[in-house]
């Protein structure tokens, strides 16, 4: 970690699990504007993080992972996240074309090894991205997943050296959905047909009524991160 960003963040880490949401944004993308940026893969959270940032900073930064393989619904909702703010979200792609993939991996990664194909698909490229930044925001929530239990607010992500702020943290999914409604955010319709939580088409799948939000995700697999927000 550079000095300047341990000092910066020492100085409001604990004074940060007090603030709510839009202060924690006002707080990183002030300080690190120009190179602090959202990142979103359009899910509840992700929607509501952007509308916070907006009106915080409406020249915010919003980047995707665009691994080609999401649903229509997400590519739509894209469009209309950028018209409704006035941005541009940065896509980010594999270096692999999917028909390059199938060609150096075999064809369906993801249905034998998706820990790879999340690594060529996401992970890689995000590398990219947070390569040019000083900071970014995320949507996670700690009762999400317990890989998620322990994020604070404003931290050091130690996996790609930068500054990491989660500033829905300590919100539930209720607050999230309170707060789309409220504000008539943008959504994804997929989420009104059992998918709580939405990723690749082939990775993911409607969740039925008991199972855990995340259990749609890489259905057969013991795997329920992607690899951007925790080593697996």
């Amino acid at each position: 970690m550079s000095a300047a960003a341990q000092e910066k963040i020492s100085n409001v880490q604990t004074d940060a699990e007090r603030w709510n949401a839009g202060e924690v944004l006002r707080w990183g993308l002030g300080e690190f504007h120009p190179h602090a940026a959202i990142a979103s893969s359009f899910g509840a959270e992700d929607v509501v993080l952007i509308d916070l940032a907006a009106r915080v900073r409406p020249d915010l930064r919003v980047f995707t992972l665009d691994t080609d393989f999401l649903f229509a619904e997400t590519y739509e909702l894209l469009e209309q996240i950028e018209n409704k703010y006035g941005i541009r979200v940065e896509r980010m792609k594999s270096l692999l074309t999917p028909e390059r993939q199938a060609e150096l991996h075999g064809p369906a990664l993801w249905s034998v090894d998706p820990n790879k194909c999340c690594s060529l698909r996401k992970v890689e490229p995000l590398k990219v991205k947070l390569s040019e930044l000083t900071a970014w925001a995320t949507g996670i929530r700690r009762d999400q997943a317990p890989t998620r239990a322990n994020a604070k607010k404003i931290e050091w992500d130690e996996k790609f050296g930068l500054v990491k702020m989660n500033p829905l943290a300590d919100w539930t999914r209720d607050n999230v959905w309170e707060y789309i409604r409220a504000n008539n955010v943008p959504y994804n319709p997929l989420h009104e047909q059992n998918y709580p939580s939405i990723g690749c088409t082939y990775c993911t799948r409607q969740v039925q009524p008991g199972e855990d939000p995340r259990a749609g995700r890489w259905p057969g697999f013991a795997k329920k991160e992607c690899g951007l927000h925790a080593s697996e």
